[in-house]
């Protein structure tokens, strides 16, 4: 049984001040952390105040970092600063990142690995547009950031990975993929899994589900037999609503 995770990602929103109130409504209500992982990555700025926060089941994780130690690359946040901080976990290859910031499959293996080498626990994303989907081309779309994103990294590496599977044509649009869609998707991408390592690897690798997930449809996905949990955006801004989303992974 893959353990869920339930991952917020809150983006570019919120003050210090708004930050620290939700994690202090937050960190005491979400589920033990043996039986669901919950996590708010946060922007950087604010990584130190909510570790020292956090409490014993909710945990931290970064947007992004570099994959250099360190070195003149101004504006960048190095692995080592964040497990300076404790933090556990970075999202790398987001849609955003890829989009507006032009990062590439290259360089979000390069992260990943780093990532893995000072172990931190890298939320990989994947994910198609509304017109690679409209054309027919997702699986191997799909496939081919998978395949790029793990080259060069071991099974026993891979292990230490999670993948987030995201539609952009479903971020922060409304729009949900069904959960039919979503979880045929995900089943591809544990298939490219197996075949870079083996089906015992892919069994054991958990994949979320992200795009538009909220508390009105967060038990059906997470029902599904591939979903092993979900990396939310919008919904994750809101303690209360965070809450619902958290405890949803227990019952599935």
């Amino acid at each position: 049984m893959r353990r869920k995770v339930i991952a917020g990602n809150w983006k570019m929103y919120k003050n210090r001040d708004e930050a620290i109130s939700f994690i202090y409504e937050v960190s005491s209500q979400v589920p033990s952390k043996d039986q669901v992982e919950t996590v708010i990555c946060a922007p950087a700025v604010f990584l130190r105040d909510l570790v020292k926060r956090e409490g014993e089941d909710l945990r931290i994780g970064a947007q992004n970092m570099y994959f250099e130690d360190q070195g003149a690359y101004t504006g960048e946040i190095s692995a080592d600063m964040l497990t300076s901080y404790g933090v556990e976990y970075v999202v790398l290859g987001h849609s955003e990142r890829r989009g507006l910031f032009f990062e590439t499959d290259e360089l979000i293996n390069k992260k990943t690995k780093q990532a893995i080498k000072k172990g931190i626990t890298p939320i990989v994303c994947c994910g198609e547009s509304l017109e690679t989907r409209e054309a027919g081309t997702t699986e191997a779309f799909v496939s081919k950031q998978i395949i790029a994103a793990y080259e060069g990294i071991s099974k026993e590496e891979a292990l230490k990975t999670i993948v987030a599977y995201e539609p952009i044509w479903a971020i922060g649009t409304g729009v949900t993929a069904t959960s039919e869609q979503a979880n045929d998707t995900i089943k591809m991408v544990r298939q490219t899994l197996a075949s870079l390592y083996d089906q015992d690897a892919a069994s054991q690798i958990r994949i979320l589900y992200g795009g538009s997930v909220k508390p009105a449809n967060v038990e059906e996905l997470l029902a599904m037999s591939d979903i092993d949990g979900a990396l939310i955006g919008g919904a994750s801004l809101d303690p209360q609503s965070f809450i619902t989303l958290a405890k949803a992974g227990l019952k599935s």
